[in-house]
């Protein structure tokens, strides 16, 4: 008898100071950063492109002879 009284009373202050410092409770601390859509980032290639279109269309550089000769 004396044993399982013992055993018990083992057990229960083994728990007891097992749970002593209560739950650890860990805080997330991070923050959270909202994502920019992914369309945001089509825009600029687009721009360039339009961009580089348009100076080849209006390229007036031209080596041809149109009839003048003052220079």
């Amino acid at each position: 008898m004396k044993k399982i009284i013992a055993s018990v009373m083992a057990l229960t202050l083994g728990t007891s100071v097992a749970m002593a410092g209560g739950p650890i409770v860990i805080e997330d601390t991070a923050e959270v950063v909202a994502e920019k859509p992914a369309s945001s980032i089509g825009v600029l290639p687009l721009l360039l492109g339009a961009i580089i279109i348009g100076a080849v269309l209006l390229n007036n550089d031209d080596d041809e002879d149109d009839g003048n000769e003052n220079s």
